[in-house]
């Protein structure tokens, strides 16, 4: 692969990818000729056009660059698309997005976050955190910062903060100076094969930290005893084992106020003005990666009062005293069990319907029993069908997969007109969209149903 600095013309394939586009956006504000294919266009493509770049949406060779210096695509993409294909055949140097990241992060310090699920909020709160206090970062996330409105940013400052994505392994092309690891549960078994082939990767991930540093750790993970570094912390929300830990938790105007506190330090009177007990433990973890680089405490509390969140986490749609709408990106068991559990500390005298749109084909086949276990904790769950993405329908495996698990007594499996008409007739008080699908498009029909 070239150099970076040789690289003068740029195309992407899957452009609109999340971890796609943060890379597009690096290169673009390098002066590098950036362009693009998507299969659809979506807000992001859309921001990337504006800015710039250009995209076009189908598989055609009339509209690609001739002599592109490197083709960058997702897994995401089939093996047979046009394109890729063709760049293939033609010797063009072909490489997927890890590849690029791996050469980007090869000279710089580098933070990296993994987990099956919290890197994405983790990885923005550290970012942010960085930017805010005035220390100065490159940022790579998975996801939109709403404080920024964008998922990268750059720095004078030679540090990265970078989402690690354990899909397709990709994360152990990294090498971190600090690396911190939100969960190790199973996903992605489609790859992986095993729950235990999941767990393998992450310990392996660990291993790929530079000589002195630095691994934040959840509290309590399998195989944690494996997890070894000069520098070690272990972070629970709770858990008065864990090295750093939230105490004297409260809270104010509807935000959580808590101390952080660990043996060599307490910060006190963290605010966070966001909901979700897990987020508490997300933020307890950015802060321990703050105070690792030596960053105030004052400038810490001021950063993480100013999170805005990320676009699709926790985020609230409408929040009025009668009406509450609350998107998320949660698509693994865990993740609806953190979801819901932090929306009850919340909203415990409201009904909670919860939409959920199961991702994935295999995702669903692996984990119905546990998503099944998840969504009980709802009062009522509306199920829509499953979203695909890159999978091929599997016999058997359908929506009702999971609603037959379950026991809950309102529950339904519902089309999204059928759903959006269901909003408009009941008009419920505290709802929950989750998925990693489209669901995100409904959310706005959803809240226009609800004015109707």
């Amino acid at each position: 692969m070239s150099k970076l600095s040789n690289i003068q013309t740029i195309y992407f394939i899957g452009i609109g990818g999340i971890g796609m586009s943060a890379i597009a956006r690096y290169f673009h504000s390098k002066n590098v000729a950036v362009s693009g294919y998507d299969k659809t266009s979506t807000v992001l493509t859309r921001t990337l056009e504006a800015s710039g770049i250009p995209i076009h949406y189908e598989e055609r060779l009339d509209l690609i660059p001739q002599n592109p210096d490197l083709v960058v695509y997702t897994p995401a993409i089939p093996a047979n698309q046009a394109e890729l294909v063709y760049y293939r055949e033609k010797g063009f140097p072909v490489v997927k997005r890890s590849d690029v990241l791996q050469l980007i992060t090869e000279s710089s310090f580098n933070i990296c976050v993994a987990g099956t699920h919290g890197k994405t909020t983790v990885t923005s709160m550290i970012a942010h955190l960085l930017r805010h206090s005035g220390y100065g970062c490159n940022a790579f996330l998975g996801g939109i910062a709403a404080n920024y409105q964008t998922n990268f940013w750059s720095s004078e400052r030679n540090v990265v903060v970078v989402e690690a994505d354990e899909y397709d392994r990709s994360f152990l092309k990294l090498v971190p100076d600090v690396a911190v690891i939100t969960s190790m549960d199973p996903d992605h078994l489609d790859i992986y094969g095993t729950p235990e082939a999941v767990t393998d990767a992450f310990v392996e991930f660990s291993q790929k930290l530079k000589p002195g540093g630095c691994l934040v750790s959840k509290y309590g993970m399998k195989r944690s005893a494996e997890l070894n570094a000069a520098h070690q912390y272990h972070y629970d929300y709770a858990n008065p084992l864990a090295d750093v830990k939230a105490v004297n938790l409260r809270i104010v105007q509807g935000a959580y106020c808590f101390d952080v506190q660990h043996s060599q330090f307490t910060v006190a009177d963290v605010l966070l003005p966001m909901g979700g007990l897990h987020n508490i433990e997300n933020a307890i973890a950015a802060i321990t990666v703050a105070k690792h680089l030596g960053i105030e405490d004052e400038k810490i509390c001021a950063a993480i009062a100013h999170f805005k969140g990320v676009k699709r986490r926790f985020e609230y749609i409408v929040n009025e005293p009668n009406q509450v709408l609350i998107d998320d990106y949660a698509h693994h068991p865990e993740e609806l069990r953190a979801l819901i559990s932090g929306v009850r500390s919340l909203f415990a005298d409201k009904k909670m319907v919860l939409v959920f749109q199961p991702h994935l084909f295999s995702r669903t086949n692996d984990l119905a029993k546990e998503f099944a276990e998840s969504l009980d904790l709802a009062d009522q769950v509306i199920l829509l069908p499953i979203y695909p993405a890159r999978e091929l329908p599997m016999e058997g495996v359908t929506s009702y997969s999971i609603l037959d698990k379950m026991q809950l007594s309102e529950k339904s499996v519902m089309d999204k007109e059928a759903m959006l008409d269901w909003m408009a007739a009941n008009q419920p008080d505290l709802i929950v969209m989750a998925g990693a699908g489209d669901i995100d498009v409904l959310v706005q029909q959803v809240k226009n149903r609800l004015a109707s």
